[in-house]
């Protein structure tokens, strides 16, 4: 793959990656299908809270409610999350899926017949979403451990991007289309809809058909021993416990300053409103969507440098908001901060795709999950209590130094400012692309396998190795790894 001419602050210029080269995952029939399923299932997935909340709603107009049956979900996802990441590990990621769809479209199938239906009580709805809730913690991390498995590390920036592109865009279709559903005919066809696109994503996990993980004999272990063992992995890498423990800071942050007091200070500001916060967010999401396609060209050599330098605009909505408020000011700094995120998220799921172990990725995606969801509801719950005792507009603009002090001081850190990306003839997901059904038939390899080599992790990690030091492989050495190999792991 042509890489694009990089600076040594991580920057990037377009035209390294050319477009067929940039849809070159696509190539793989077993990526194509799991783009198809993770697409209609996020279709489904973003109209569900909205038909949800109404179906609650009518039977009782009252936000506790409400917040119970969102906050039992919630719980139920966080409280499986790290189980889910064992399992995903220990066997097919395409059969996990396959099988939490499947149980999610009888679940969710369930809440539509019973609103439908007008027998729906409380304890129902709550008893079904805590389901959904642990189902989704053990899809989550299948889905993100599945990735480097069917593309080669060469385009897994490029598969990143795609699976970004087609969950944004369902982001900004999917509310408008639970919107006109709830309105025309009813929530509980909203509910319908998204049971019917779990039903469609699991037959398309099917054409996927991952074999489970081989393992020597006797290698099973207890879910605490396999959790310990994926804790190792995460907190031997600084880079990547690093940039999780921020992004706890920062999620809390945006959580509380922005969604929690952003609404209440348009609302204070005639210019702005409702009207105006909508536009605001509509302008992050339109950032969001345009930078995923412009991300299937760019590549960094540094990913999460160029990522967190791509989050510091993220601060300004929130200086404009607390300041002087502008809408058109904000809309663009919505509208750049949107592209920023989208820098980073793919620039992030990148870094761990390529360098953490396949046989834990699952495990290591639960607890970096599991780090940004903890702090959510409390930047939810502690920013209404600040705005009381000092004033909303002043909390909100030392928020905004703080973020941008958090995404400094993460980047002050050499191990995750330096992490390069390797060489994509290394990866240690070369042998696990060529696995599953696609690889069945081949009399010989092509020129391109025999120039990554065999790779892959071994049945015993020795975890001081590097994605570019696995065993069988040469040891090329990267900016970084020195840090990482003298640690007693």
């Amino acid at each position: 793959m042509g890489s694009a001419m990089t600076s040594p602050t991580g920057s990037a210029k377009a035209g390294g990656v050319h477009l067929p080269e940039a849809l070159a995952p696509l190539r793989d029939r077993r990526f194509t299908w799991f783009l198809a399923g993770r697409s209609i299932s996020s279709a489904g997935s973003v109209m569900a809270p909205i038909a949800l909340s109404f179906a609650v709603l009518e039977m009782d107009e009252s936000a506790s409610t409400l917040g119970q049956v969102l906050a039992a979900r919630s719980v139920a996802l966080v409280g499986f999350l790290l189980v889910g990441g064992v399992i995903a590990d220990r066997f097919s990621r395409s059969t996990v899926l396959l099988i939490s769809h499947l149980a999610s479209a009888l679940t969710q199938g369930a809440v539509a017949v019973l609103v439908l239906t007008g027998r729906v009580e409380f304890w129902q709805i709550i008893t079904l979403e805590v389901a959904n809730g642990a189902l989704n913690a053990f899809t989550m991390p299948a889905i993100q451990g599945l990735v480097p498995q069917v593309v080669p590390r060469a385009h897994l920036q490029q598969a990143n991007a795609l699976m970004s592109f087609s969950r944004g865009g369902m982001t900004v279709l999917g509310p408008a289309a639970a919107g006109l559903l709830v309105v025309t005919v009813g929530p509980g066809w909203g509910l319908a809809v998204d049971a019917v696109s779990w039903l469609l994503a699991a037959a398309c996990m099917i054409p996927v058909g991952l074999p489970t993980p081989s393992r020597d004999a006797g290698t099973h272990h207890s879910l605490l021993r396999e959790l310990s063992s994926g804790w190792s992995v995460f907190v031997s890498r600084t880079w990547l416990w690093t940039v999780v423990l921020a992004f706890g800071i920062l999620n809390a942050i945006h959580a509380g300053a922005w969604l929690t007091l952003g609404p209440l200070l348009s609302l204070q500001e005639p210019a702005i409103g409702e009207t105006g916060w909508g536009y605001a967010l509509s302008a992050q999401a339109v950032g969001l969507l345009v930078m995923t396609l412009v991300m299937l060209r760019l590549t960094f050599r540094y990913p999460l440098r160029a990522g967190l330098l791509a989050m510091i605009p993220l601060a300004a909505p929130l200086i404009v908001i607390a300041g002087k408020p502008d809408l058109r000011l904000l809309i663009l700094a919505c509208l750049v901060g949107g592209a920023g995120v989208e820098i980073f998220v793919i620039t992030w799921q990148t870094a761990i795709h390529e360098n953490v172990p396949d046989d834990h990725m699952s495990r290591v995606w639960a607890y970096d999950s599991l780090g940004s969801f903890a702090a959510i509801p409390i930047g939810q719950t502690i920013y209404g209590p600040l705005a009381i005792a000092f004033g909303a507009r002043p909390v909100v603009l030392a928020s905004a130094g703080l973020f941008l002090l958090v995404v400094l001081l993460t980047l002050a850190v050499p191990e995750v400012r330096n992490l390069q990306r390797g060489p994509c003839d290394q990866g240690v997901h070369a042998r696990a692309a060529l696995t599953g059904p696609a690889a069945a038939g081949r009399a010989r390899p092509t020129r391109d396998e025999v120039s990554r080599g065999p790779g892959g992790p071994s049945a015993a990690i020795d975890l001081r190795l590097t994605s570019t030091q696995r065993p069988g492989s040469a040891a090329r050495p990267r900016a970084g790894d020195a840090a990482r190999s003298d640690r007693n792991l």
